[in-house]
């Protein structure tokens, strides 16, 4: 019997969920991870079995069902390998769980959006309005979990869809100078996500990852897009990041080229 699969864009928040939880479970070995370029468009052997859906992630099981979405995704991974569970079985503890993780859009759509903007005259505006979703986090584990560092005893649901973009935000940090401050009114969230980055089953991306092949989103350009003047997306699997340079910091002041980011 063949194995499931899952297709999926390497450096993608959505499909990195699917990583982590698979790992919590020990079953990382038993999916067959296979990478979509996001440059290109999508093949058509793809979009045949999607019936034409261009999201990724996209799971299709042992006996060739095709499953969207990543949180439907998690579930159905979540239910398929029962044995250690990554979610809550008590029926409360799962609503609370489903409450926070409900809090996910608003978070990493304020993320992107800061990390997209070409106007550096908007920058205090969208730096408040990060502070607001880090606020509204605080204030839930405060609530829930005050002691903490995760939302129940151990890394869990919550933290499986939360890292990623926890981890995305590096690009905030690099791009825009952007770290949580030392305030009371961030301490409990700041704890989250110090124990949720630091987590063995979160390890499949690093900062200079994120901030290499995220260049053309703080450009505005998301998705494989390309900026203006520019020929190969910073998103594209060859050269491989680690062979390029750091980008600028700065991407308000210059528009580097494909041979400034190691692209050629």
């Amino acid at each position: 019997m063949s194995k499931p699969i899952i297709y999926h864009i390497p450096v993608c928040p959505f499909c990195q969920r699917l990583d982590i939880l698979l790992t919590l479970k020990g079953r990382r070995d038993e999916i067959d991870f296979q990478v979509i370029d996001i440059t290109q468009p999508r093949p058509d052997w793809l979009l045949k079995k999607t019936r034409g859906t261009t999201a990724l992630p996209v799971l299709e099981t042992a006996d060739g069902h095709i499953i969207k979405e990543s949180l439907v995704i998690l579930q159905y991974l979540e239910d398929i390998y029962p044995e250690h569970p990554v979610a809550q079985r008590d029926p409360y503890r799962r609503a609370v769980e489903n409450m926070l993780t409900r809090m996910d859009a608003d978070f990493f759509s304020q993320g992107y959006t800061w990390l997209m903007n070409q106007d550096p005259a908007r920058c205090a505006v969208l730096r408040e309005d990060m502070l607001k979703q880090y606020a509204l986090l605080n204030d839930f584990l405060l609530e829930h979990a005050p002691s903490g560092p995760f939302l129940f005893e151990t890394f869990g649901w919550a933290e499986t869809v939360f890292t990623p973009f926890f981890e995305r935000f590096w690009f905030l940090e690099y791009y825009e100078g952007f770290t949580l401050p030392d305030d009371a009114r961030y301490a409990r969230v700041r704890a989250w996500v110090d124990a949720c980055m630091s987590h063995p089953a979160a390890q499949q991306t690093t900062l200079e990852e994120v901030v290499k092949l995220y260049y053309d989103y703080s450009k505005g350009a998301g998705n494989g897009a390309l900026p203006p003047g520019r020929t190969k997306s910073s998103l594209s699997p060859v050269p491989d990041w680690r062979v390029r340079p750091w980008p600028p910091r700065n991407k308000y002041a210059h528009n580097a080229t494909d041979a400034e980011l190691g692209l050629l």
